[in-house]
């Protein structure tokens, strides 16, 4: 039998298989970008990386989107070189990008700037673009989505900040492996974003996910932050 979420602050859409995730997932995307192409002449997307979108992205790029008119960005990225293989931004490159011609790629971090720099310039960058059409985000095991890891010692500055991006250090934070150092989305950059998806799978996920909803604790549990904002509901799509 299939999951459900009896809460008025989400969306919850189960799938039966990974392929039918993948497809539900990749069509509601290219849908919104249409959308906004459509609407306005453009589109903008921000991604998280990980294992778990990247055959989304993969499918995405084959389908039908004018993607000379949209803008690529990320919703976190790791103090690592664009080019380096554990950044966020070579997964995007690597799964979307190659086969999505045309579209315009705004990594977070630039080669040669230090870490408020690169900051500064997404922020910038940020305010400068049309408000994104979507945010696509992932959620790990320690209740973090984008890079907003419980017990960071700048999680409270970067949940209370007015601009869309923060420098976070999560030095000593198990989710954050060997790189601490990050850019990420604060809840002001989330609440700018016209719709938000939440990509899950596996029970653990989905258990945490549970967790998070009964405790409404969003220092303990970050992934609240894309929950408890203004619009559109977060739309959770999870399959085992």
């Amino acid at each position: 039998m299939s999951p459900t979420f009896h809460d008025d602050r989400i969306e919850f859409i189960s799938h039966g298989d990974a392929d039918g995730w993948i497809e539900a997932v990749a069509a509601e995307m290219a849908q919104t970008l249409n959308h906004d192409i459509n609407e306005v002449g453009r589109a903008r997307i921000l991604l998280s990386g990980g294992t778990t979108p990247a055959p989304v992205y993969q499918a995405l790029a084959e389908l039908d989107v004018h993607w000379d008119r949209v803008e690529v960005s990320l919703a976190d990225e790791r103090w690592l070189s664009p080019q380096d293989r554990d950044s966020n931004a070579w997964l995007v490159r690597e799964h979307l990008l190659k086969r999505a011609e045309g579209a315009h790629f705004d990594p977070l971090v630039r080669i040669g700037k230090p870490l408020p720099e690169c900051v500064y310039t997404a922020n910038l960058q940020a305010q400068h673009s049309q408000p994104p059409s979507l945010v696509a985000l992932g959620m790990g095991n320690d209740g973090h989505t984008a890079s907003l890891f419980p017990g960071s010692k700048d999680l409270a500055r970067a949940l209370e900040s007015t601009l869309p991006y923060a420098a976070l250090d999560a030095t000593g934070c198990p989710g954050a492996n060997q790189w601490p150092l990050r850019i990420t989305l604060t809840p002001h950059g989330l609440g700018q974003c016209r719709q938000r998806l939440l990509l899950l799978r596996g029970k653990q996920k989905l258990q945490v996910l549970r967790q998070a909803l009964d405790s409404n604790d969003a220092q303990q549990y970050p992934i609240l932050n894309a929950i408890n904002l203004d619009g559109a509901r977060l739309r959770v799509h999870w399959a085992d």
